[in-house]
């Protein structure tokens, strides 16, 4: 049986990136949300999504899964101009957010007060991790997920869990033993169900993916074969 968090998130999850893709921009992001939905509906299986801080509010708006921000800054409201707040994701919908992406790192005391600040305002943090090591480090503040992506393999379409299984089997032994209650999501270069289906078997409660959804032919048909490669575990 999937384990849940309340009313939130189920895994096995498939958690989608929108990045700043031009094909996830404005009614692009919305189809994909929407598809997103439609599978997740129909198979079951826990699907979230990660707006365009543009559109993240109109699709929170439009969908019932999860919507995530892709960053969070580690300030209160004031005097932070082109900051993001926790009260401004809390507001538009989103459920949490996305944290130290290698696409945008973050210090560990950063880390730290972003994540005591979503949990504080009823938010989830998902935690970006490169190597087992920066893993472990992050598994001890306490997130609600943390995704181990190698960034060497993030947008080629060559997946962590064939082209480096031992830092996922290694990620999830080691943080296991310091905290067992984060759950550990695979990324970098998932882009079939193949992929999912080995993330899953190696240990993890889920994957990030971004680029293998968004620039897709067929978003949803994606989509649909991960999610069908996590019912299989079920």
């Amino acid at each position: 049986m999937a384990k849940s968090l309340p009313r939130l998130i189920e895994f096995p999850v498939i958690v989608i990136n929108f990045k700043t893709y031009i094909e996830s921009l404005g009614n692009g992001g919305m189809k994909i949300a929407k598809e997103a939905e439609r599978v997740s509906n129909e198979t079951g299986v826990c699907v979230c999504v990660a707006p365009q801080f543009t559109d993240l509010k109109s699709i929170a708006n439009a969908v019932s899964i999860p919507v995530f921000a892709q960053h969070v800054d580690p300030y209160p409201p004031g005097s932070y101009t082109g900051s993001i707040s926790v009260e401004a994701l809390k507001d538009a919908g989103a459920v949490g957010s996305i944290l130290n992406h290698s696409e945008k790192k973050l210090q560990l005391t950063s880390i730290f007060t972003a994540v005591k600040m979503l949990k504080d305002a009823g938010l989830l943090s998902l935690v970006c991790a490169d190597d087992v090591e920066p893993a472990m480090a992050i598994a001890a503040l306490n997130p609600t997920m943390l995704a181990i992506e190698p960034p060497e393999l993030i947008g080629t379409g060559i997946p962590v869990s064939k082209a480096k299984p031992e830092i996922i089997s290694e990620s999830v032994r080691r943080i296991r033993s310091i905290n067992r209650e984060v759950k550990i999501l695979c990324g970098a270069g998932i882009t079939r169900g193949d992929d999912v289906y080995r993330a899953i078997e190696l240990g993890s409660d889920g994957v990030l993916l971004a680029s293998g959804v968004v620039k897709a032919k067929d978003p949803g048909a994606v989509i649909r074969e991960m999610a069908e490669a996590i019912l299989s575990f079920r």
